[in-house]
């Protein structure tokens, strides 16, 4: 008989904004629907999920990707995602974020807001990039691509970091949950695992 104790569910204490940062194809999309996914499976409360191509297609459609721009389109996800929280559930914003002010300002609008730094090489992000962006800025068909022509600001002191390219999805998702737990924003219940 294994004695092990195993998750069987994910009680919020404290409504949150985990706030994706990192390189474009860095894997932020990725490990928010993995995320995403082991709350609808474990938790009451669903996990809001932004993503930056789904909000550039809808939200952010009529925006640029200029400096100024970019600060808008993450102003307004951060806008709906203060909304979510004030109505005490929980949210994954996944956006590049390339500017450590604009992460500033938006930690100083959103109570919970934890910073997540999804780590990862620029050369591995470009080896990931199945659409290709990587290869049209490097030939300059596009303009203001993070990491190429724009530059990227690593947060100086996020809550949370995890290393995409020597972590697997998994083991990203098990280190979030566990941070989220030391900070006091989430419990795991658990049982007796029995075979």
């Amino acid at each position: 008989m294994d004695h092990s104790n195993i998750i069987n569910h994910i009680q919020i204490l404290n409504p949150f904004v985990l706030w994706f940062t990192g390189l474009p194809s860095s894997g932020k999309t990725t490990v928010a629907e993995s995320l995403r996914k082991e709350f609808l499976f474990y938790s009451s409360k669903t996990l809001t999920v932004f993503d930056g191509d789904a909000v550039r297609k809808g939200l952010s459609k009529d925006l640029s990707f200029s400096k100024e721009d970019r600060h808008t389109n993450n102003l307004r996800v951060a806008e709906k995602a203060l909304n979510i929280v004030k109505g005490g559930n929980a949210v994954c914003v996944a956006l590049i974020s390339p500017y450590r002010e604009t992460r500033r300002k938006i930690r100083e609008m959103i109570p919970g807001f934890i910073e997540v730094y999804i780590k990862c090489p620029l050369e591995l992000c470009e080896k990931r990039d199945t659409k290709g962006m990587f290869k049209l800025a490097r030939e300059r068909k596009i303009k203001n691509f993070t990491g190429i022509d724009d530059p990227y600001e690593e947060p100086s002191n996020p809550e949370i970091t995890v290393e995409t390219d020597k972590q697997g999805v998994k083991n990203c998702v098990d280190t979030i949950l566990n941070e989220l737990e030391a900070l006091g924003y989430i419990r795991r219940l658990r049982k007796p695992a029995v075979k």
